[in-house]
């Protein structure tokens, strides 16, 4: 490590000398010179402790790994979306923005000792060389990959387009290792996955997030459903989208709105970012009627949309209250090709509202944030005159309750019970109904049933078991567990986990969860929408709304009650 200080101390020194006259050049168009000499002071402690840790420390360190620590920690204290991006992260973050990478095309998950093929993407390479869900990696280029990490086989997949990829697997049911050869190509996913019509007059669009150009993929999709398959009505799915770049954004809402309209404006601490966006070419239609689904997991340019759309009157909201992140992210560069992703403003959509839910400039003595209180949560008026609120989210203007899944679904996702057993049903089928006609009938859930008792490492909790468990710590700590000890064992027998008994219990959810995971294995992504839109409360919802146009157009006129009004969405 002396040598490493020996020879880099010049540049070391250099450096920090050129950030400290750069930080005094810049900073003194503030005229503050108190905060000047604090960060020249506090800048040079920094060099210093770095410099005699490097020296005297006990242990060799990391120099690198030390300062990525120290940035980290120091961005963490802002807000979770300003970050620094290393160099040999840029890939990462640009498949981010723009849905594009170098490889194979196909997801890989971790099962057991075993990095495995999760979902090949159709009529990219995986998929036309013969992948299949289940497959099981074994070796990558004559790298062998078992027991390795997901992201270490993920960057040994990855590469630059026509280079060779050679793998070696082991497919279930086959009796010896296969070898299969294929050339990388730039994959690009579609960040509309799935477009097409729900019944004979409204069409639906999804949308998984908002990469660069994904307003060309929606446009294409809003006029094919309009002018060759005669929809009516559009449906707009946002759920779970979290969201993107912020022009694409503004470009979706414009499909919608009047050219000239204000859709959403910036404001931050610098005045190169206040700024106000406007729908700036000609609109698809202005007319159509229109709902958007939202969820908890709909985001940032996912709340720019669903709000411009609600506070213009433009769309009824269907789902639940959205994340509420009203913060933008520009990306600055730095030096050795890194990036700064940083907040350097708010947004605020056409009513005058910001969004944003988590008050990250005044944290909590213990470091932790909190919301922002309901006596600076402030009511906006839609153009129509319907109230809405800042401060927590984009309120729905009809409210569909969230579908909450035993713990059992979750133990049966977490322990890859739905996924092996898709890999062993698929053996035994070659082929299955349409998308829209599988059903898992009482012969392929009793299959499943039998499949998971056979599997004596699948363990899970019920929510009573777990409260039940929090009870008896808290009975020792305050002790009363002895004097009770009799009463809480009697509990616990009672209730005591039958899996075959919850598995019918939750038979519903199970199966729709089973299915789409077989839909899959047949005809991939699309097919499993398809699969999963037959049981959706949601789109049920936004289907009955535009069916009746009475109240439709009283929700957004305000003549029928919305939830859109009620203080961060709370009925």
């Amino acid at each position: 490590m002396n040598r490493f200080l020996k020879s880099s101390r010049v540049k070391w020194i250099s450096s920090m000398l050129i950030v400290m006259v750069v930080s005094v050049g810049l900073l003194g168009f503030n005229n503050d010179d108190k905060r000047n000499f604090s960060i020249i002071k506090n800048l040079d402690i920094f060099y210093t402790l770095f410099r005699e840790l490097n020296s005297y420390y006990v242990d060799e360190t990391n120099p690198e790994k030390l300062i990525k620590t120290g940035i980290d920690n120091m961005l963490e204290s802002l807000d979770p979306y300003t970050t620094y991006i290393p160099e040999d992260d840029m890939e990462d973050f640009k498949f981010m923005t723009t849905g594009e990478y170098g490889g194979m095309g196909s997801l890989i998950s971790k099962n057991g000792e075993y990095i495995v093929i999760a979902e090949p993407y159709e009529g990219f390479p995986a998929q036309k060389a013969g992948l299949k869900a289940g497959d099981k990696l074994l070796e990558v280029n004559g790298v062998h990959v078992v027991g390795k990490a997901s992201s270490e086989v993920s960057e040994l997949l990855k590469g630059a387009p026509n280079t060779p990829l050679k793998l070696k697997i082991d497919r279930p049911g086959t009796n010896k290792p296969l070898t299969i050869e294929l050339i990388r190509e730039k994959i690009s996913i579609n960040p509309v996955p799935y477009f097409g019509m729900v019944n004979d007059k409204t069409g639906i669009i999804i949308l998984n997030n908002f990469t660069q150009n994904c307003s060309k993929e929606v446009e294409k999709a809003l006029i094919d459903l309009k002018e060759n398959q005669g929809a009516q009505s559009i449906i707009l799915d946002l759920r779970a989208n979290p969201g993107g770049l912020l022009d694409d954004a503004v470009k979706i809402v414009n499909l919608f709105v009047k050219k000239g309209s204000e859709v959403v404006s910036t404001r931050g601490k610098v005045k190169q970012w206040d700024k106000v966006y406007r729908a700036t070419k000609e609109p698809v239609d202005t007319i159509i009627p229109l709902t958007v689904l939202i969820s908890r997991g709909s985001a940032s340019a996912s709340e720019i949309v669903a709000g411009s759309l609600q506070d213009m009157d433009r769309a009824v909201l269907v789902g639940q209250r959205s994340f509420g992140k009203g913060l933008v992210q520009t990306t600055r560069n730095l030096s050795y090709n890194s990036k700064l992703k940083v907040t350097t403003a708010k947004y605020y959509i056409p009513s005058g509202r910001c969004i944003q839910a988590v008050d990250y400039s005044n944290r909590n003595e213990d470091g932790s944030v909190g919301l922002i209180p309901d006596s600076l949560i402030s009511e906006f008026k839609t153009f129509g005159g319907r109230s809405v609120y800042d401060g927590g989210g984009v309120s729905p203007d009809v409210k569909v309750d969230i579908t909450k899944y035993g713990n059992i679904s979750f133990a049966l996702v977490a322990q890859n019970m739905f996924f092996n057993f898709a890999t062993d049903f698929c053996i035994k089928n070659k082929e299955i109904s349409s998308a829209e006609r599988f059903k898992i009938t009482d012969a392929i859930f009793d299959n499943f049933k039998a499949f998971v008792a056979s599997k004596e490492d699948f363990k899970y909790e019920s929510a009573t078991q777990d409260a039940l468990k929090k009870l008896k710590q808290t009975a020792k700590r305050e002790e009363y567990y002895e004097k009770s000890k009799a009463e809480f064992e009697q509990l616990e027998k009672l209730l005591k986990l039958d899996v075959q008994k919850d598995l019918n219990i939750f038979r519903k959810e199970i199966s729709e969860l089973l299915g789409a995971e077989i839909i899959k294995r047949y005809y991939y992504q699309k097919g499993a929408i398809k699969y999963s839109l037959q049981e959706d409360e949601e789109l049920d919802k936004a289907l009955e709304i535009l069916s009746d146009p009475s109240k439709y157009n009283g929700i957004l006129k305000g003549t029928v009650l919305s939830h859109a009004g009620d203080k961060r969405g709370i009925k």
